[in-house]
């Protein structure tokens, strides 16, 4: 992976948002436009009682900062309250999920390095992300749908 060169300057202009697959999640990749192949930084906008896929990484870290709001984000087995300004470092083949059992929004600025180089005779297996049901919500959203039949408006 090679490094950029000199600087981009990210204007808000630059930002498109658009909704995460599956679960539906507002985000706008802050480095779109940079061509950045070291680095992954993005926003996400939790709506009130949603949640983002439970997954791992194979090989990268992630950090998890909050921006707006309070942060929740289950990592393996417990929930964590992640105040504003807060912010979680995740390692690889942790499971984590990002969600809002909240009744406002809630901004998270996600970092992490991306995962594209495979070692030798590796494939790429989503399985090695999602290796249970992705759109299973925590128990603090029981009763709770999501994601939503149809986009909103972001």
């Amino acid at each position: 992976m090679q490094p950029i060169d000199g600087y981009f300057l990210v204007t808000p202009e630059n930002h498109s948002w658009k909704f995460a697959n599956p679960m539906k999640i507002p985000f706008t990749d802050l480095l779109e436009h940079t061509k950045s192949e070291n680095l992954g930084a993005r926003l996400w906008r939790f709506p009130p009682k949603s949640a983002n896929t439970l997954h791992k990484h194979v090989k990268a870290e992630e950090l998890y900062f909050v921006l707006e709001g309070v942060g929740r984000i289950r990592v393996g087995e417990e929930t964590l309250t992640v105040p504003r300004y807060g912010s979680v470092l995740v390692g690889p083949q942790t499971m984590r999920q990002v969600f809002n059992d909240t009744d406002t929004e809630v901004l998270w600025l996600i970092i992490g390095a991306p995962e594209t180089e495979l070692g030798p005779g590796e494939k790429f297996d989503i399985r090695l992300f999602w290796p249970t049901n992705p759109k299973q919500l925590p128990k603090e959203l029981d009763g709770a749908v999501w994601p939503p039949k149809e986009n909103g408006s972001i």
